[in-house]
């Protein structure tokens, strides 16, 4: 049986940022509708160590981090709901959102949380080796490399994180990256220059993964050289390709304005996209950060500013009614 729910603020996405909103938005007396989205948790559920999330001295686990958050959403009055939400309408308020399960969403205001997806290299290769040797998440799959050898493609924070994390499982990490410098931050950077398993080459991307056996899994991949163009071959047993996010907002493309890379655009210094009522927060945002203490920060401001666009709109509209009566 299919339901309509309705709320004065529904919530796209479970992980930092959208329980946050709920966490405000429900001891705002909002009483939000959290749809949990095709990952509930976001990110973090597959994200195992976590050091810097501010108020824990020692290290916490990613999944044991979003649990207690949705708990704490839960008891201060969010609901949850599992679905997965696949077509808005936002040219009238209340907004109307359809889920897979048939189920209709529709709420006076709307926080887009879904967060962002890791990016592929989109080779051919690629495609045919997931799961068998190509992964985009070593610490989702890193334990089942244990004492092979593997590499990393990328030369950003994300990618210099993973080269460190596989050296738990792994006495021979390399990182390959396109370019002559890496972006990671400095001290990311110092401890990867500093580790003895690790090594990195420069200037060479991947020209593809091959595969052997039945069934097929990685064996080796062929890099091109970004300045030569020679090939060479590396044997591998895993690699992990680590090289960005696509925003999760395929579904809002002619309803709400995106910038150039998908990323929902806010007005500065706020949560506000270009339809009043719906606000963005976390990854689907914030193509600069993407760290969980600022997905839960934007979450915070997007409840805050919803909650401040409600109250203009109830005043508004007590205003109307008592000009109309008199």
């Amino acid at each position: 049986m299919t339901a309509t729910h309705s709320s004065r603020m529904i919530i796209l996405g479970s992980g930092p940022a959208g329980l946050t909103a709920a966490i405000y938005a429900a001891r705002a007396g909002l009483a939000p509708i959290v749809v949990q989205g095709i990952q509930p948790g976001g990110q973090l559920t597959i994200t195992t160590d976590v050091e810097n999330y501010p108020g824990f001295a020692d290290v916490i686990q990613g999944p044991w981090l979003m649990e207690q958050m949705q708990k704490q959403a839960e008891h201060v009055g969010a609901r949850m709901e599992w679905d997965h939400i696949s077509s808005v309408d936002l040219s009238q308020r209340p907004f109307r959102l359809t889920g897979d399960s048939g189920n209709v969403y529709l709420g006076d205001t709307l926080v887009i949380a879904t967060g962002a997806q890791a990016r592929w290299l989109d080779l051919p290769t690629e495609e045919r080796l997931k799961g068998k040797g190509v992964s985009a998440c070593a610490t989702c799959d890193g334990f089942f490399y244990r004492g092979k050898k593997v590499i990393v493609i990328g030369g950003g924070n994300t990618a210099v994180e993973e080269a460190l994390y596989m050296t738990n499982h792994s006495h021979d990490v390399t990182l390959i990256h396109r370019r002559d410098s890496l972006r990671a931050e400095k001290i990311l950077q110092e401890r990867l220059f500093a580790h003895p398993n690790i090594k990195v080459l420069w200037n060479r991307e991947i020209a593809r993964f091959l595969g052997e056996g039945t069934p097929e899994v990685l064996v080796a991949a062929e890099l091109r050289d970004t300045t030569s163009g020679a090939i060479e071959r590396i044997d591998i047993e895993g690699a992990f390709v680590a090289i960005g996010h696509v925003p999760a907002t395929e579904l809002f493309k002619g309803h709400l304005e995106l910038d150039s890379d998908g990323y929902v655009k806010v007005q500065t210094g706020t949560t506000h996209t270009s339809v009043p009522g719906v606000f963005a927060c976390g990854d689907v945002m914030d193509k600069t950060y993407r760290q969980a203490v600022t997905a839960a920060g934007t979450g915070c401001m997007a409840a805050l500013d919803a909650e401040r666009f409600l109250a203009e709109m109830d005043f508004e509209s007590v205003e109307t009614h008592l000009l109309q009566e008199a």
